[in-house]
């Protein structure tokens, strides 16, 4: 189903968590009892981790002290900050959406993978899936070896998405080293600038807008700002 009232939103100041959760909270309710419309929300996060449901508490080292928050969502620890681009997607999962069919949880987080890996081919990236490790890896070309550059993180409330995704655009590497991410130790943290390629925010906002249409079928509208 195509829906022609979706919403593109942004933030183009750091966004507090606090704020974030509880506006997704609400706005999901309000998706539900459909007195708001479905939307994405980009947007940057202040450095801080985020716990996920299966979180452990021996894989959170935080040297730096940042803020840590209960995300609610499926996963393990997370890690947001400057550099990163977040995209929280709102959408009433009881209809469908593009190549999404309605009430299907596993095709919904299938159809945020697709989303990622068709953004990073726009930039010659090739973003690929694998089974048992959550989000989008990429081989690094000089080393061979596989590195996570966007992690997925949902959570469903009576079949209305919230949370969502993050793409390390340029943040800070070593803060990912606060802790295990999501959950895997085997495996190393890439983005886009450590991998070489210059591209910028404004860039990459424009290539999520321009895929978002081929998975979920929607066309986004002109940018919104939101402000914390």
């Amino acid at each position: 189903m195509t829906n022609e009232h979706f919403l593109w939103e942004i933030s183009k100041k750091p966004v507090p968590y606090p704020f974030a959760f509880a506006r997704m909270q609400e706005i999901s309710q309000k998706i539900r009892q459909n007195e708001a419309v479905e939307r994405v929300w980009l947007l940057e996060h202040p450095p801080l981790f985020t716990a996920g449901t299966s979180a452990k508490a021996e894989d959170l080292f935080n040297p730096h002290h940042y803020p840590t928050y209960d995300a609610g969502r499926g996963g393990q620890w997370t890690y947001h900050g400057p550099g990163q681009r977040i995209a929280y997607v709102m959408l009433d999962l009881h209809k469908s959406h593009g190549l999404v069919p309605a009430r299907d949880l596993r095709a919904y987080v299938h159809g945020l993978e697709s989303w990622v890996i068709s953004t990073l081919a726009t930039f010659g990236l090739k973003g690929e899936c694998r089974e048992g490790r959550v989000g989008v890896w990429v081989i690094d070309p000089k080393t061979g070896q596989e590195e996570k550059i966007a992690a997925i993180g949902v959570r469903v409330s009576r079949w209305v998405s919230w949370h969502g995704i993050s793409i390390n655009l340029r943040p800070n590497m070593a803060d990912f080293e606060g802790i295990v991410p999501c959950g895997i130790r085997e495996y190393g943290v890439t983005s886009f600038e450590k991998l070489g390629l210059t591209v910028s925010q404004d860039q990459l906002d424009a290539a999520l807008a321009e895929n978002w249409q081929t998975v979920f079928g929607s066309l986004p509208s002109g940018f919104t700002e939101v402000e914390a």
